[in-house]
């Protein structure tokens, strides 16, 4: 009987961690969904400083077309962050710096309803701490907006 639950102890533990890394990965093709215009930041102080473009997934993209603040559990945003090359006199991306995750999730209550997630270049987990790198930037300037900082607008 110790044995059996023992089993089952575990089998539940693996199961709530491997759906907690599950949701700490990148979302599959996520380069298909709708993405921004580049956005250039060129304040070397700033830690979005580069070229970055911002995907969208389809549940989010309802509620960020209207501007709205309501978002569904699940919606996603993936911004990719690259260094900034200079050819033929214009500013293109060079190397993939980052890749930063906003997951709506409701249960995340610390940070607004979002998990942030940051990702190396590579996809790997870079160990972010969503409510002291992300949510304090995401509270002060977008709280009216669901914390969403980027506008569709972005996207035209």
């Amino acid at each position: 009987m110790k044995k059996t639950l023992s089993i089952l102890t575990l089998a539940t533990v693996l199961g709530v961690a491997g759906a907690a890394c599950a949701a700490d990965s990148l979302p599959k093709n996520y380069e298909k969904w709708e993405k921004s215009k580049a956005r250039v930041i060129t304040d070397k102080k700033s830690m979005f400083y580069g070229i970055h473009y911002i995907y969208v997934n389809k549940k989010a993209m309802p509620t960020y077309k209207s501007g709205g603040a309501n978002y569904p559990d699940g919606s996603n945003f993936v911004a990719v962050n690259y260094s900034i090359k200079e050819e033929g006199g214009k500013q293109v991306p060079g190397k993939k710096t980052m890749i930063v995750m906003m997951q709506r999730d409701k249960k995340a209550q610390e940070t607004g309803g979002w998990r942030f997630v940051g990702f190396t270049p590579d996809g790997k987990n870079s160990g972010l701490d969503g409510k002291r790198d992300c949510f304090s930037c995401h509270e002060k300037d977008a709280k009216d907006r669901g914390f969403v900082l980027s506008r569709y607008t972005d996207f035209k």
